[in-house]
């Protein structure tokens, strides 16, 4: 076992791509010599070379455009967009071509693309460094989306979603990256699909469905509800799309209240669609609507009010004591 950070985790995991798989490439800005922002590919283009890790100009079109080249020629390239509010420039490379080609070739052409996208808020920087624009993917049809929320499943997701032949979308929850965990390299066999949703804590009062960066939070809100005596039932989703229905609607048919958690604001947010679902699905189980607690509906705010903005324990709590009022 080794002891490792969110963003040494995500480190290994593309370092071990790379070693089993020459054809998989890392670019994006400031990835190689500087190691990224953040420092999550650190060292990697010292050790395979700057053909494999490849410093980009500042053009997130032009990265996402040529990534799509070089997957057509047969390489797996991974794309960090070095902001979450840096992707939007290349949204018209991500939507109408990333996409659609699959479908559009009729399966005839594969895109092994993964798009690394640091998210979320909670390190003190302003908008177009904290977004939460995972709703956008999640509607678009022929990307499969995805988010950690801790070192181990970084370790294991990143390379599987590099093995896939189709685009991925990779939230990388940036709060986290520092946050520690022990880590089984040596092994696969407690890897999870890629697509399959993670019970992190039983219980049987309330479900709390949450990923990426707001894990963390509901598992601190459940230790705190345990205290009332209240059993929740945190379950980290992992996958946006495709989603583990199975896994979700088991949880709340056995708890009968749900209440989603995210960062992005609530209104036309991945809770919405999450909480029809659940009621399509679930509805003669429930015994509270399924609520929704999220950012609010204004652009990210200046950091220092951050925290008012971003969902806290209390605010879960709020939700989980609303659920249990009807």
């Amino acid at each position: 076992m080794t002891v490792m950070t969110l963003s040494k985790a995500l480190n290994e995991g593309m370092r071990k791509a790379m070693e089993d798989d020459p054809k998989v490439l890392i670019m994006g800005e400031d990835v190689g010599k500087l190691g990224g922002v953040f420092r999550v590919t650190d060292g990697l283009q010292k050790d395979f070379g700057e053909d494999r890790v490849i410093d980009t100009p500042l053009a997130e079109s032009g990265i996402i455009g040529t990534a799509i080249g070089l997957a057509l020629r047969g390489y797996r390239p991974v794309c960090e967009i070095q902001f979450d509010g840096f992707v939007f420039p290349a949204a018209d490379q991500i939507i109408t071509q990333l996409a659609k080609m699959p479908m559009r070739s009729l399966g005839a052409i594969k895109l092994p693309v993964v798009v690394r996208i640091p998210c979320g808020g909670g390190i003190g920087a302003v908008e177009h460094h904290s977004e939460s624009p995972e709703a956008y993917f999640t509607h678009t049809a022929g990307l499969r989306v995805v988010s950690c929320s801790n070192p181990a499943d970084a370790y294991s997701m990143i390379q599987q979603a590099i093995r896939s032949d189709d685009p991925v979308i990779f939230f990388e929850p940036k709060r986290r990256y520092w946050e520690k965990a022990d880590i089984d390299t040596a092994s696969t066999e407690w890897w999870k699909p890629l697509h399959t949703a993670t019970t992190v804590r039983a219980g049987s009062d309330v479900t709390l469905l949450a990923y990426g960066p707001m894990v963390k939070t509901c598992l601190e809100a459940a230790a705190a509800a345990a205290e009332d005596g209240r059993s929740l039932e945190v379950i980290d989703l992992r996958s946006l799309n495709p989603l583990d229905e199975p896994a979700v609607m088991e949880s709340v048919r056995r708890t009968g209240r749900a209440v989603v958690v995210h960062e992005a604001p609530v209104n036309s947010g991945f809770g919405a669609e999450l909480a029809a679902r659940i009621t399509e699905q679930c509805f003669y189980h429930l015994e509270a609507p399924v609520l929704r607690v999220g950012g609010f509906s204004t652009p990210y705010p200046p950091s220092k009010l951050e925290e008012h903005y971003l969902p806290d324990l209390d605010r879960v709590l709020d939700a989980v004591d609303r659920a249990f009022g009807y």
